[in-house]
């Protein structure tokens, strides 16, 4: 301002020269660029255009007056929503002059519908509220099942979303039971209903995991999710919760608070479930690889039958090895029994050529002859007789029986 001062003095005082219109707007606009820092402003959209170049203009006003606003493409292309004629919005932006027409505008920067605000800060005091609770630890969370029996869901039954679950539930896992526990999920009273829907899910047991879901919308229309009743209800839930509310950029309390958090609907019905391709692929690959282990299980083993065939000898084969093996053990027993029969033999000839020659009889048969008592006993000396003993006298042939008359030694 003072700048504007300045200039307008000196133009004034010197008469040195005469500002021209486009001199006079961009000063203008200089001026309140630079004293009016980024503010929000808050009114009711009127006169809304969408250009082709992407840009938003359009008016905010109250009861009393209203204003130019422009918002260019490369900032309202962030908001998830579109404002129409009417809608009460509060705009964060700067103080600027269009030079071309000399029209005072906003830039917007950011916008929000009106009341955001008060709702934010609700939401913060909440979540900071529970999270000191415990209410989010992760030590609380509980592990999904991998392959539920029977799926619950907490939801309207008049909502897209439950036709967007239901639709996925069928596509990767038909046969699993659903049972619906059905509650408002948006209006008056909404978050005391959606917490008895939890509460009665949680009693009856009956199922494996808990979807609670609803489809997107603004912040106002998903603040149902946002209520500490419904917070308390999924925490105390023994169910496996899945929470899946709203748009993957929509974060709600129960988000926090549940044990899984799923950006859409959809995302939820796919966490809950194993995909039924899924498995039959893994199991497609599991007797893919069964196959081929027994395949080469079998290869091996019959590589190691064939090295054991041609070790293995046949009966037949066998026993004619056998007949070999006995021929031959027959042949040297018998040679083994000649040379012992030819060595007997040559010894009992030897024996006796010895007995013979030893023989007492061969000795009688050249002129001797033994003498016997009445006994038999050989008589050797005369001093075993007596005059008149009877003895018997034994030739080379025949014997002869005689009586002692007298007896000498010589």
């Amino acid at each position: 301002m003072a700048d504007l001062t300045t200039n307008l003095t000196n133009a004034s005082t010197t008469n040195k020269r005469v500002m021209t219109v486009t001199e006079l707007n961009r000063l203008a606009r200089n001026v309140l660029e630079q004293s009016f820092p980024l503010f929000w402003v808050s009114g009711e959209v009127s006169n809304l255009t969408r250009a082709a170049s992407g840009h938003w203009y359009f008016s905010l006003k109250d009861a009393g007056a209203q204003v130019r606003c422009v918002m260019f493409k490369g900032r309202n292309s962030y908001l998830d929503w579109t404002p129409k004629e009417g809608d009460k919005v509060e705009a964060r932006s700067t103080v600027t002059l269009y030079e071309a027409r000399g029209d005072f505008q906003l830039t917007v920067e950011f916008l929000q519908r009106a009341g955001l605000g008060a709702l934010f800060e609700a939401f913060e005091k909440l979540k900071a509220k529970l999270q000191q609770a415990g209410l989010f630890d992760a030590a609380l969370k509980k592990t999904l099942p991998r392959h539920p029996k029977k799926i619950g869901i907490v939801t309207s039954p008049d909502a897209a979303a439950l036709r967007d679950v239901l639709t996925t539930l069928r596509r990767r896992m038909p046969s699993i039971p659903i049972v619906i526990y059905p509650t408002p999920v948006q209006g008056r009273d909404a978050a005391d209903l959606i917490a008895h829907a939890i509460d009665t899910a949680s009693q009856r047991a009956e199922c494996d995991v808990l979807i609670i879901c609803r489809g997107g919308g603004s912040i106002e229309d998903l603040w149902q999710f946002n209520e500490e009743i419904v917070a308390r209800a999924i925490a105390k839930c023994t169910i496996p919760t899945i929470s899946g509310v709203g748009h993957e950029t929509d974060f709600t309390i129960a988000d926090f608070v549940a044990d899984v958090r799923a950006a859409t609907p959809t995302a939820a019905a796919e966490l809950a479930t194993p995909s039924r391709e899924a498995l039959l692929n893994a199991l497609n690959q599991v007797k893919l690889h069964l196959a081929k282990n027994m395949q080469y299980y079998l290869s091996q083993r019959a590589q190691t039958l064939d090295y054991l065939a041609r070790r293995l000898i046949s009966p037949l084969q066998q026993l004619e090895q056998q007949k070999a093996q006995l021929a031959q053990i027959i042949y040297r027993l018998s040679v083994c029994m000649q040379q012992q029969l030819h060595f007997k033999q040559q010894n009992l000839l030897r024996l006796s050529q010895n007995l013979h020659h030893l023989n007492p009889q061969a000795v009688l048969t050249r002129g001797y002859a033994f003498v016997q008592d009445q006994s038999g006993s050989i008589i050797n000396s005369s001093l075993q007789l007596q005059r008149g003993d009877a003895v018997t006298l034994t030739f080379g042939v025949g014997s002869a029986d005689a009586t002692i008359n007298k007896t000498s030694l010589l």
